[in-house]
């Protein structure tokens, strides 16, 4: 999960438009892979460098680039110039510390996303940046890592009966934000079960484990609620056919995209509401369990008071005490003090302080 913006000083003072890699170094190794398709053909070939672009050709309805690693940055800025894609938009791709944001080229949409997995090891939530440069008849996406999140479109590709065969490249975009958007819902259920499960800790056993737990929670839902907020505006701007890019017939899809972005919203809003009330809880319990413990020791130190005061004044040093030389004082008095603590404490109960 990161905490802070990784590598932004190296690019402090250098001129707008420099392609230089800001972020967590996943893969060193570039991988482009290249789909072309049309409602009969789809061809699916891995790319070696960019040059190999010089030999394409767009003769098929859909050219899908998919570049997976962005450390390569000339391989990436040899991609974008090929496409004549804007110098700043390539900075912004291989800088992966931008919020979720959208811009119109004309020409082409340059998009920018996060999506989330957890780290099974840690237990923490790890992002990655997803951009996408949509042109007329092709689409390029730049992944962070090298995980196989858009392998399952390349099935649905692969298929002859599927709609996506059958659209344009706006409705692939579509598709590949509407993997991204359905991966919240995931994490969503991952956060869910956490927060029940410190919800039962608490209950049960309040302790600073998990306090700990609450505040890795809070910093979960910030660094979640970072990346969704943002994204609504996108999901907004492509839902209300402002791009001239998209089909009307994808604005369709795009807007039921939307509302799965506001329920997204909504439920984390309902999260964070949920784990700001954890620390309450925790609060309120810590307070309880003192006040039984320290009604507990003011019971005991209540009853000892009288057998305190007791033995103290048959502890003083005089020879003329009452019940000093009989034969049964000490049994008296231990029968004295023993009454007065079960009185005590059944006048406690009664009263219902116990």
């Amino acid at each position: 999960m990161r905490s802070k913006p990784a590598g932004m000083a190296k690019k402090a003072g250098s001129p707008p438009g420099s392609v230089l890699h800001i972020g967590r170094e996943y893969t060193q190794t570039a991988r482009i892979q290249m789909v072309t398709y049309d409602s009969s053909h789809v061809k699916v070939k891995e790319l070696s460098s960019a040059a190999d672009l010089s030999s394409l050709s767009f003769d098929h309805a859909v050219t899908w680039i998919h570049i997976r690693g962005l450390q390569n940055t000339e391989l990436i800025a040899a991609v974008c110039d090929f496409f004549h894609i804007h110098a700043l938009v390539q900075e912004d791709i291989v800088n992966s510390e931008h919020r979720p944001k959208i811009e119109d080229y004309t020409d082409y949409l340059f998009m920018m996303l996060n999506t989330f997995w957890l780290n099974e090891e840690t237990d923490l939530l790890e992002n990655e940046q997803i951009s996408f440069v949509l042109g007329a008849s092709y689409l390029i996406s730049f992944q962070e890592t090298d995980r196989n999140l858009f392998d399952p479109m390349v099935a649905r590709i692969n298929n002859a009966q599927s709609r996506i065969r059958k659209e344009g490249a706006d409705y692939l975009a579509y598709a590949l934000i509407d993997v991204v958007v359905d991966n919240y819902f995931i994490i969503l259920e991952t956060l869910g079960e956490k927060i029940e499960t410190v919800e039962e800790d608490l209950v049960t056993q309040p302790n600073a484990d998990a306090l700990k737990k609450i505040h890795v929670l809070k910093r979960e839902m910030l660094f979640f609620r970072k990346a969704v907020w943002p994204l609504r505006e996108v999901i907004g701007f492509l839902s209300r056919g402002e791009a001239a890019l998209l089909k009307s017939s994808t604005l369709l899809y795009m807007r039921d995209v939307y509302d799965h972005t506001v329920q997204i919203i909504d439920t984390l809003e309902t999260y964070r509401d949920m784990v700001s009330g954890m620390l309450d809880i925790y609060l309120s319990s810590i307070s309880i369990r003192m006040n039984e413990i320290m009604k507990l020791l003011t019971v005991i130190s209540t009853i000892f008071i009288p057998l305190t005061f007791i033995v103290g004044v048959y502890g003083m040093n005089f020879d003329n005490m009452p019940e000093l030389r009989k034969e049964w004082g000490y049994f008296i008095l231990w029968g004295v003090m023993l009454s007065i603590a079960l009185g005590m404490l059944r006048f406690f109960r009664k009263r219902k302080w116990l």
